[in-house]
């Protein structure tokens, strides 16, 4: 039977071929099942590519495309590979051109010259074993191709077999339909079958999970019972019951072991079937039922260890012994003898192992994969050295209630037993973290961790509640408690430092196990405590703020301290050599207040550092020291406010306060800048934004916008003083326009001897008088960009407030504003070598007038015909600010008389 359009061809009843039948079956549901595919390959045929094949009987076959060789009966038809001829036979013509091209290169690179010839056995040798090798290699990659197409042949034997008995079952009107067999059929079927192959490794998982949870719960019921069977774990000090205890130990480890493997099949199901979320909580909720019954027990049989032990010691040496100096305090860990040390040991390492396990359920059910591929973390600390702590926190408590007005003892008291203890803990308790494996782990910072975290829960329940509740009832007068909460965060700190360096104290970090030493390093402080009481910590910024404020509210309020005094002032060096690298307080000349602002202010950052996350550092900072900050600030620029500087007489005491202002916004703004660049605020984020910027950005453009309008305010102020005082001086035409004797080329020293207009000697004192002062009172910096301002402004002022259109300026005129200018150049002397090159304007003006006759005529001629040749001369004159407009008014009206 033949099946229309079909791309096979039946040559028996049992020969098949599909050749193309797809190899795998890609469905919607392929991510939820696994890939079973529907035939298998060996290994070797896998090397292959799968090129379909024609088969012509069940032994015989052939490659499509392939030369086939004719055999005998059962001989395999294989591709004939070529072999190469040793004698080749005779050319006509045996030239060297006639050769391969491979084996002339060969024959090059070995015979090179004649000598080469007695190489010729060597590569002969070489060649035969090279050739060997090759054959050899050949023939076993024919036995791997024999091996391969006869497993194919079987498999699709097989699989036409099915297909066949699989199309029988169909009815008639559907049976020859085998192209809806292949796309539709076929598929569906594989579906089932992975669904089938789906569901058998659940139920292989669940019943494994189920044998595992079953002996995970007699074991758990198994310890239970003994223990209530026996109630004396120990019996000390000669230890009747040794056996049971060890016998329970052991139980509690297998359970343990059950457990760990129990977990670790819920990781690879976790990872691997995300889908199978029901059997995962199924078997979770069996296991915390058992460790709800475990975990106490092993806890209530450690306690009651500890206790026969003689745990807790006594916090303090009795009486007699206080003369004694070097009499310590007995520690138990110390005193115990083999036989305790070996069941401490045992019962240390099964509640090691068990936090251990219950620390990877916590990390596998938060669904945190970074911790799954990291470890366990232990963030609450090791359960064994907790349960060493609780009953000396107990006793320690008793005299905490006594010294709740007192804060220092009880910091002194913990500081005391926590050092105490200190060798006993890492002597005995190190080696056995070691032995259980806990990675980064350290004795010591768990122990201080503990003691940490008892003080602090004291602290958050007793001491802070009544300190919050005074501050809120008398907030206005609240002085008392502001201190008492001040002592109280000084003493915190202290303890912290104290805390750490004996936590750290001998420990030598290793780079790969620092990040796991983080998070013991963040639970030992104190400070913590503010992490879940933010409203605190406001209040504790608060108090910093107020408190900062309260203590310099004198020196605010003393004038002396806004003013900057300068030494030898009547000694003014009038040299022009500035020095721009400043540095401190006295190179800004910043008023003495601003030191006790930064003093404030960096002790409050200090303390804020001490916290422990980003969000509460950058919260306190905010709150306490930027807006101390802040605040002196708008003082400052209230104090600029309130001065009138822009008058027609300037008020020289308010130019200088001014000036003050601009030091102590310059040198805020330094030394921020430089706090601004440390990695400790580099690391704070930026208030959530995305991208980062500057903690203290905003400051920093206040400051800056500060600063450039105080100094465009002292520029505009002289130079409208300035104008007020020249402008009848500037609009006198007829002091050019007078012809006398004198003429516009004269020498340098006959310029010396000039006399001053005037009009114009009040201006240039007090211009002179306001850039001295400038120069004593203000920072060097911005000394330099404001006179160089202000001859900016000067020389615009003047060139465009002489009316040249109407002046008609005359030798002796000219002669008179060469004066007048040398002299506006003089006070800018003592500033710069050149001041005349920052009056660009009125040096091209002062070179116009000084022009001859026929140079002038030369150039009002020019200016009718050639405006571009113009630009050339004007260039050549050196003449590059004054256009081609404005030479012309200024020259028009130029007499040169007879």
């Amino acid at each position: 039977m033949d099946f229309p359009r079909t791309p096979r061809r039946i040559a028996t009843s049992t020969e098949t071929n599909y050749a193309q039948t797809p190899r795998r079956v890609n469905t919607s549901l392929e991510s939820d099942f696994p890939r079973t595919p529907l035939r298998r390959t060996s290994a070797v045929a896998s090397d292959f590519p799968r090129t379909p094949l024609r088969r012509t009987s069940a032994r015989e076959f052939d490659f499509p495309g392939t030369p086939r060789r004719r055999g005998a009966a059962g001989e395999a038809d294989l591709p004939q590979t070529p072999r190469r001829r040793r004698n080749p036979p005779p050319q006509p013509k045996s030239t060297s051109s006639a050769l391969p091209h491979r084996l002339v290169v060969l024959l090059n690179d070995h015979f090179k010259t004649r000598d080469d010839l007695s190489k010729a056995p060597s590569l002969q040798s070489q060649i035969n074993g090279e050739c060997n090798a090759l054959e050899k290699s050949t023939g076993e990659l024919k036995e791997k191709v024999y091996l391969a197409c006869s497993e194919w042949i079987t498999r699709s034997e097989e699989f036409g077999r099915i297909v066949d008995c699989f199309g029988s079952m169909l009815p008639e009107s559907q049976g020859g339909d085998v192209e809806r067999m292949v796309r539709i059929d076929l598929p569906n079927l594989a579906k089932e079958v992975c669904k089938i192959q789906t569901i058998q490794l659940y139920a292989e998982k669940a019943l494994k999970l189920e044998a595992m949870v079953g002996n995970f719960e007699d074991s758990a019921f198994t310890i239970v019972r003994q223990t209530s069977t026996n109630k004396s774990v120990l019996g000390l000090p000669h230890l009747p019951n040794f056996n049971d205890s060890q016998l329970k130990q052991e139980k509690l480890l297998d359970a343990i072991n059950v457990m760990k493997e129990i977990e670790q099949e819920l990781i690879e199901i976790c990872t691997s079937r995300p889908k199978w979320s029901n059997l995962v909580k199924a078997v979770d909720s069996r296991v915390e039922k058992a460790l709800s019954i475990l975990r106490p027990q092993a806890l209530t049989n450690y306690r009651a260890l500890l206790a026969s032990l003689g745990w807790p010691p006594p916090l303090v040496t009795s009486q007699t012994d206080t003369n004694n100096k070097s009499q310590l305090v007995p520690n138990p860990l110390l005193l115990m003898d083999s036989t305790k040390r070996m069941i401490f040991s045992q019962s240390f390492l099964a509640l090691c192992a068990l936090q251990h396990v219950q620390s990877q359920r916590d990390a596998r059910q938060s669904m945190k994969n970074e911790k799954l591929q990291k470890g366990p973390s232990f963030e609450s600390g090791l359960w064994s050295i907790d349960e060493l702590v609780q009953p000396v926190a107990s006793r320690m408590e008793h005299h905490f209630a006594k010294w709740s007005h007192q804060p220092e003892f009880i910091f002194a008291l913990v500081f005391k037993i926590t050092k105490d203890f200190m060798g006993g803990v890492d002597d005995v308790l190190q080696p056995l973290i070691d032995k259980a494996r806990l990675l980064g782990l350290s004795a010591k910072e768990a122990w201080v961790s503990s003691m940490v975290k008892v003080l602090s829960v004291y602290l958050e329940k007793e001491i802070f509640p009544p300190l919050v509740i005074k501050f809120r009832e008398n907030k206005v007068e609240s002085i008392e408690v502001s201190s008492s909460w001040l002592n109280l965060i000084d003493l915190m700190v202290s303890f912290d430092k104290r805390m750490r360096v004996l936590s750290s104290s001998g420990i030598q970090k290793i780079e790969p196990l620092i990040d796991l030493n983080e998070t013991f390093s963040k639970s030992v402080s104190i400070l913590s405590i503010f992490d879940e009481h933010l409203d605190w910590l406001q209040i504790w910024a608060g108090i910093e703020v107020s408190v900062a404020h309260e203590k310099l509210k004198p020196e605010l309020e003393n004038e002396k301290c806004w003013s900057y005094e300068i030494k030898d002032h009547a000694k003014v060096q009038v040299e022009y050599n500035y020095k721009f690298l400043l540095c401190t307080r006295e190179e800004y000349k910043a008023p003495p207040i601003v030191d006790a602002i930064l003093k404030n202010t960096s002790l409050m950052i200090e303390r804020g550092r001490a916290l422990l996350t980003k969000n509460t550092k950058t919260e306190f900072i905010r709150k306490s020291g930027v807006l101390f900050l802040n605040h002196f600030f708008v003082l400052l620029l209230q104090r600029c406010r309130d001065l009138e500087l822009i008058t027609s007489a300037i008020d020289e005491d308010a130019m200088v306060t001014i000036a003050g202002s601009i030091n102590a916004a310059r040198y805020f703004e330094s030394v921020i800048s430089e706090w601004d660049e440390d990695i400790s605020f580099l690391d704070l984020d930026s208030g959530g934004k995305k991208k980062a910027r500057s903690f203290f950005a905003d400051e920093l453009l206040f400051l800056v916008k500060l600063e450039t309008d105080c100094l465009e305010e002292i520029m505009s102020a002289i130079l409208l003083e300035f104008e007020a005082l020249s402008y009848d001086y500037i609009q006198n035409i007829d002091q050019w326009e007078d012809e006398g004797e004198q003429k516009c080329d004269m020498s340098e020293d006959e310029f010396e001897n000039g006399t001053l207009s005037l009009g114009f000697v009040e201006a240039l004192e007090i211009l002179r008088e306001r850039i001295l002062k400038l120069k004593d009172f203000l920072n060097s910096k911005d000394f330099f960009d404001l006179w160089r301002s202000v001859a900016e402004g000067l020389d615009y002022y003047i060139f465009s407030s002489i009316p040249w259109i109407d002046v008609r300026f005359s030798n002796s005129g000219v002669y008179q504003f060469r004066i007048d200018m040398r002299a506006v150049f003089l006070v800018f002397k003592p500033l710069c070598a050149r001041p005349e090159a920052f009056f660009p304007f009125v040096s091209d003006c002062l070179k116009l007038l000084s022009m001859n006759k026929e140079d002038v005529e030369w150039f009002l001629k020019e200016l009718r015909m050639n405006e571009s040749r113009l630009k050339e001369w004007l260039c050549q004159k050196g003449l590059h600010h004054v256009n081609s407009s404005q030479a012309k008014m200024i020259l028009v009206d130029r007499n040169f008389g007879e």
